[in-house]
């Protein structure tokens, strides 16, 4: 993909105060790239300097090589569109004057609208939804439909590049999809080059092709989504801990935000939790966020949960990929269980490689340790051992084991249930 647009050991500041220091990063033609980091890092300004609003005090902006700054203004309105945070308008223009005057760049001096303006004025509307506005002026539609009609009139230019400074930001879930929808769809098949500052980390992962993460007025990290939307970075530059997963459809990353109140235990009681293949997700993160000190295991190194686990920073004895319960691995899940004011079996498969689990279980119950099985799926219709599985885990039950149906219970059963031992 060829270079498109280069920003160059950029520096910006407003007065004494440097908010943009030394920004490098490259894009090529026909890339759908976002701008992403926390308040302040200066995702808007970087825009502003790209845009020519706001003039660098160092380094410089190409344009398929050429300076942005050397270049006439009508020249740039004719390559790049932009569509600002704020799309306030005092004047009573109509949604379709508005929108006309995105052709301002291809039209002379005095030189009126012709037949192919009204056309590409009639198609931006259709593209943006806003026909059914068109005669409304633009001071009485709401903030959403505001937004809309500014992406219409960026688009009425015809431009090789638009900018967008938090596009979806005054716009309803499913007129964000339906924007960026647009915007995807005119990137891959009109070519359209789009730079876009982004507040939502999703929305960008799902449809972003290159990401420009922010810090300290610099480039931290670029790259593909997958490769910029870690753990580690967003930890580092936003300062709160999340989880990082693929999406189960697009197989993009998703981002999952751990609440402050799971970030350290708040003595709530230490509870094991018997977890796999993705079955304990919602229940481990669930756990943290009330506050409960949490270990796990058994698990394979890779699998869904072990990934939660990691993410979270819990303690957890673990085995190879693909690997049946070993003795040395056993014996660390029994450590954990002693340890444990409680345990927590959730809805898992079973099969020979795993029936240590059950035993381990049912060691916690005769320890006296109030034990939760999460049934969210009948044992029969998860027993692969031939009904061995099936007489363990009704053994439990008989044993007193607590049975729910739903794993979002289990923190305020379990905080019930320890609050009683007191």
């Amino acid at each position: 993909m060829p270079l498109y647009l280069d920003v160059l050991g950029v520096e910006c500041a407003y007065g004494a105060v440097k908010v943009i220091d030394g920004m490098t990063f490259s894009i090529g033609q026909g890339c759908f790239a976002g701008i992403i980091g926390p308040n302040g890092s200066g995702k808007s300004t970087l825009l502003r300097c790209i845009s020519r609003t706001l003039k660098p005090v160092r380094g410089t902006v190409l344009l398929q090589g050429e300076s942005l700054y050397k270049m006439s203004p009508r020249e740039v309105a004719r390559k790049m569109a932009v569509v600002p945070q704020e799309t306030a308008v005092n004047f009573p223009f109509t949604v379709e004057e508005i929108i006309m005057m995105g052709r301002s760049p291809h039209l002379g001096r005095f030189q009126a609208e012709g037949k192919r303006d009204y056309e590409i004025t009639s198609r931006s509307m259709d593209l943006t939804n806003t026909r059914h506005l068109a005669g409304r002026q633009i001071t009485a539609i709401s903030g959403g439909e505001r937004q809309r009609v500014i992406i219409a009139k960026a688009l009425a230019q015809e431009p090789e590049l638009i900018l967008l400074d938090e596009p979806t930001s005054h716009l309803d879930i499913n007129q964000q999809v339906e924007i960026l929808s647009l915007l995807q769809r005119l990137n891959r098949e009109g070519g359209l080059t789009v730079l876009a500052v982004f507040h939502d980390l999703n929305l960008a992962a799902q449809f972003c092709d290159l990401m420009i993460l922010m810090h300290g007025g610099k480039a931290y990290r670029v790259g593909k989504p997958d490769e910029v939307l870690t753990a580690e970075n967003i930890e580092e530059v936003y300062g709160t801990r999340v989880l990082v997963k693929k999406h189960p459809v697009t197989g993009r990353p998703a981002v999952f935000l751990l609440t402050r109140g799971g970030l350290e235990a708040s003595g709530k009681g230490r509870v094991h939790v018997i977890c796999g293949g993705g079955a304990g997700v919602a229940v481990l993160g669930l756990l943290v966020e009330r506050g409960f000190t949490v270990t796990t295991g058994v698990l394979n190194i890779g699998d869904i949960d072990w990934e939660t686990a990691k993410h979270l920073g819990l303690e957890m004895t673990e085995e190879a990929p693909f690997s049946d319960i070993s003795d040395r691995s056993y014996r660390e899940n029994l450590e954990m269980i002693q340890r444990a004011d409680a345990c927590v079996l959730v809805s898992i498969p079973f099969g020979r490689g795993n029936l240590k689990n059950l035993e381990a279980v049912s060691l916690a119950r005769a320890w006296g340790k109030p034990v939760l099985l999460v049934e969210e799926q009948a044992i029969e219709e998860r027993d692969f051992t031939g009904g061995e599985a099936v007489r363990r885990y009704n053994q439990l039950k008989e044993q007193g084991a607590v049975v729910l149906q739903d794993g979002a219970a289990v923190p305020d059963v379990l905080a019930g249930l320890l609050q009683a031992r007191i």
